[in-house]
C-alpha cells in the first residue's frame, strides 16, 4: 500500500507539473501574437479579437485539466530517487524549457502571417492561417509534452481515452469554425485550401516537433 501511495503521488506530481508546463508554453504565442503585431505596426495588427483568445483558452482548458490529469504513469518513474524537499515546483531547466517551446512557436506562428501576407493574403486569409497554425501547435504540443523524457510514439503506449476525444473536437472545431459560412463570419475567417492549410500545419509541426530531437539527444546521452 505504501508502494502505491508513492507511486499514485509521483503520477499527480508529474502531471501537474506537465500540465502547467503546457499552460505556459502555449500562453506565450497567444500573448504574443495578440502583442507584438500590433506593437510593430504590421499589416493587420488586430490578427486575433477577445474571441479568438476565448476560443484558445476554452480548447486549451480541457487539454491541462481533464487530460493530462489521466495520464498514466511513465515507465521508469518508481526508479527516480526522491525529491529534495527545498526542490522547487519548477526548477529553471524546466521552466526554460516551457519558455523556449512558447517562443519557437511564436516564432512560428507570426512566420505563418508574415506567409499569408507575402501570399497576397487579406485579412480574413491571413487569420485563417494565423489561427490555423496556433491550433495545429497546440495539438502537437499537447502530443509532445506527455513526456519530457520519451518519444511521442512512446506515449501512444501509455492508454488515455481521453486524448484522442479532445484532440478530434479541438480539430471539429477548427474545421467548423473556417468552413461553416455563419462560424466563419462570426471569428473573422475564411475556408482556406488543403495547400494553405497543409502550410500551417507544417509550419505548427516545425515549431513543436523540434523537441522530440531534443529528448532524443538528452536519452541519447542518459544511455
Amino acid at each position: 500500500k505504501l508502494i502505491t501511495g508513492i507511486a499514485a503521488g509521483r503520477r499527480i506530481y508529474t502531471n501537474i507539473k506537465k500540465a502547467i508546463q503546457y499552460i505556459i508554453s502555449i500562453h506565450i504565442p497567444i500573448i504574443l501574437t495578440v502583442s507584438l503585431p500590433l506593437f510593430l505596426g504590421w499589416m493587420y495588427p488586430h490578427i486575433f479579437t477577445p474571441v479568438h483568445v476565448i476560443f484558445l483558452e476554452l480548447i486549451m482548458g480541457p487539454t491541462c485539466s481533464i487530460v493530462y490529469e489521466n495520464e498514466p504513469m511513465e515507465k521508469n518513474t518508481m526508479l527516480q530517487k526522491p525529491r529534495k524537499m527545498t526542490d522547487t515546483f519548477l526548477n529553471w531547466k524546466e521552466l526554460s524549457i516551457s519558455l523556449i517551446q512558447g517562443l519557437v512557436i511564436t516564432a512560428g506562428v507570426l512566420f505563418a502571417y508574415q506567409w499569408a501576407v507575402q501570399n497576397g493574403g487579406d485579412e480574413a486569409t491571413t487569420r485563417s492561417i494565423v489561427f490555423s497554425t496556433l491550433i495545429f501547435a497546440n495539438v502537437f504540443l499537447s502530443l509532445v509534452n506527455r513526456s519530457f523524457i520519451y518519444s511521442m510514439f512512446d506515449s501512444f503506449k501509455n492508454k488515455n481515452s481521453l486524448f484522442p476525444i479532445i484532440i478530434g473536437a479541438t480539430l471539429l472545431l477548427l474545421f467548423a469554425i473556417l468552413y461553416i459560412p455563419p462560424f466563419a463570419s462570426f471569428f473573422k475567417v475564411r475556408g482556406i485550401g488543403v495547400q494553405k492549410l497543409g502550410v500551417s500545419a507544417l509550419i505548427a509541426a516545425v515549431s513543436v516537433l523540434w523537441f522530440e530531437v531534443y529528448k532524443w539527444l538528452r536519452r541519447m546521452k542518459n544511455a
